[in-house]
């Protein structure tokens, strides 16, 4: 895992938001990108941010011409339902091994606070919303066929700061300005879930769906014919394990049946053995 340093910004103008099956890319060559929003609590009932779009930049800064838009669904995220080891998925999508020099993030004019005395507060940033806000990568590269993530730590106790001059009475959309402290986590994603299917007939489907995260992620492979399965490039987390036979047992045999496996633990870069697991 690579840290980059603590960056303040005058503005937090964006994130991207998709659902995510985490399955392995049709071209062999290529990486799977995640970009994940994580929070540390503040002193409010909700945060809420208005999100429009997330890029990469490819080539050196100041080069204008090596940003790539990430694919997305334009909408609100309150951020405070991602804390204590949860985070939200922004992006996650096929992409051309290489580097990443910076991200940069935009965000409209419909984010908001909640306060603990239940009013909600808009959130102004102070100026630039339309440029959008660059955080630099550091060592940020894409080896083939595998997993990496982008994790931005963003920080509500110092990013939402109360004008000195506010008071009850006021007008509610002048009180909060947001100026954001974010960390960026780059990390290659490198664990792994495998097993033994009994018997090796029944041709399962595997989902491994990642139940530490909410909204869970899901990932998903099949067994071969000797019944083994492995499911790569997994992030770690706490995962349940769900197995679905695709045949049905022979005539004077037991029928196949489903399988789930409950509180098995992945870490990165280390394979998780769940052993033989009968269907049947």
């Amino acid at each position: 895992m690579k840290l980059t340093r603590l960056l303040p910004f005058a503005l937090f103008t964006g994130l991207a938001l998709t659902s995510c099956s985490g399955n392995d890319s049709t071209d062999e060559k290529s990486s799977k990108l995640e970009v994940r929003l994580t929070d540390a609590p503040g002193n409010f009932q909700q945060v809420v941010l208005d999100v429009r779009q997330i890029e990469v930049h490819l080539k050196e800064a100041g080069n204008p011409d090596g940003w790539e838009l990430l694919p997305f669904t334009p909408q609100t995220v309150n951020v405070l339902n991602y804390v204590n080891g949860r985070s939200a998925l922004l992006v996650s999508t096929d992409f051309t091994p290489g580097d990443l020099k910076e991200i940069r993030l935009l965000l409209g004019p419909d984010s908001y606070v909640v306060g603990q005395d239940g009013q909600r507060y808009d959130l102004k940033t102070p100026s630039g919303q339309s440029s959008g806000v660059k955080l630099k990568l550091d060592k940020a590269t894409l080896q083939e066929r595998q997993t990496f993530q982008l994790v931005l730590d963003f920080d509500v106790a110092k990013s939402i700061v109360e004008r000195g001059n506010w008071r009850p009475g006021n007008d509610k959309k002048e009180r909060y300005l947001l100026k954001p402290v974010i960390r960026v986590i780059a990390q290659d994603i490198a664990g792994a879930l495998r097993g033994t299917v009994t018997p090796a007939a029944s041709l399962p489907q595997v989902l491994a769906i990642r139940t530490s995260l909410t909204p869970a992620d899901t990932f998903s492979t099949s067994a071969d014919a000797s019944g083994a399965f492995q499911i790569n490039s997994l992030p770690s987390g706490t995962y349940r394990v769900e197995l679905y036979p695709s045949t049905t047992a022979p005539t004077g045999q037991s029928a196949y049946r489903n399988v789930t496996l409950t509180g098995k633990t992945v870490l990165n870069n280390q394979t998780t053995d769940l052993g033989a697991i009968p269907l049947q």
